[in-house]
């Protein structure tokens, strides 16, 4: 049986993460079911031996992932929840998790089946089946967020599942936690990433761009569909990081335009001496 325990693996939506979750577990020796609104999608998964998620399947699945969208994720799994098993594992991907795990835990109570929160740290620029791959999530930390009382022992087993698709780490969160730091490690990047491309000036890079505005621009090649509702639903806590940097850049406009060059070293200085720690933080592994 894979590691984890779980051998019967259900997924459902087959695009970026879904799609790349459900060839991880087949490699991993899973026996994998898709579902996909997509029929060329269905078809490109079942070339690769996924078979289709039919009402049939659900009740033998030892585990379900879904990799919608928020509002798309609850609504499909008021729809599934009733064929499921009370012994399968439903784990939801989503990029936010306040406006999912009430929802998700409500349908846990009433159905039986056990519920956990999760959020593969992991992604491209591009999105959909074509782009997914089994590699995806190697080094990746896997963030999981356990309601309260959950079974220790079965989130032991669905950690070991997730190490064995290739995930470096295992990081244990709650919902409110997790959105609130994901509002300024993945959510302000791509909303700064967005806005730097859009001043005047990047009309004119041609000849004079190098790394720095490739790395900048990089995540601004987004689907704006998912990254609406993703802001959307976290917009408390990415307003305040979005205000936290514009205090933060009129700080910096504000020394030069007073001409305190001291000033401006030391923030400067600061800012190396913190990404340094970082960098040491996460090569010791720490978080």
């Amino acid at each position: 049986m894979p590691s984890g325990d779980f051998e019967k693996i259900g997924v459902l939506g087959l695009g970026l993460i879904g799609g790349s979750m459900a060839r991880a577990a087949k490699e991993a020796g899973c026996t994998v079911f898709g579902l996909d609104r997509d029929s060329q999608v269905m078809d490109k998964a079942g070339a690769i031996g996924i078979r289709p998620m039919t009402e049939e399947v659900l009740p033998q699945l030892d585990m379900l992932l879904t990799a919608l969208y928020p509002g798309a994720t609850l609504k499909e799994m008021e729809r599934l929840a009733p064929h499921l098993s009370q012994s399968t594992l439903v784990i939801d991907l989503c990029g936010v998790k306040m406006a999912v795990v009430p929802g998700m835990e409500e349908l846990s109570r009433r159905y039986g089946f056990p519920y956990l929160g999760g959020h593969p740290m992991a992604g491209k620029e591009k999105s959909g089946w074509d782009f997914s791959q089994a590699g995806l999530f190697q080094g990746a930390s896997m963030i999981l967020t356990p309601g309260e009382g959950f079974d220790p022992a079965l989130y032991d087993k669905a950690a070991r599942f997730f190490l064995s698709l290739g995930f470096g780490r295992i990081t244990k969160s709650n919902p409110r936690s997790h959105d609130r730091i994901i509002a300024l490690t993945s959510q302000l990047a791509h909303v700064i990433s967005c806005a730097y491309i859009q001043s005047p000036t990047a009309e004119d890079f041609s000849g004079f761009s190098a790394g720095s505005f490739q790395d900048m621009t990089r995540v601004a090649r987004l689907n704006e569909t998912m990254w609406t509702e993703l802001f959307w639903d976290n917009r408390e806590f990415l307003t305040g990081e979005i205000r936290g940097m514009a205090r933060r850049l009129e700080h910096y406009a504000s020394l030069l335009e007073t001409g305190d060059k001291e000033g401006l070293f030391d923030l400067l200085r600061d800012a190396r001496e913190k990404k340094e720690e970082s960098d040491s933080i996460l090569k010791g592994g720490k978080r």
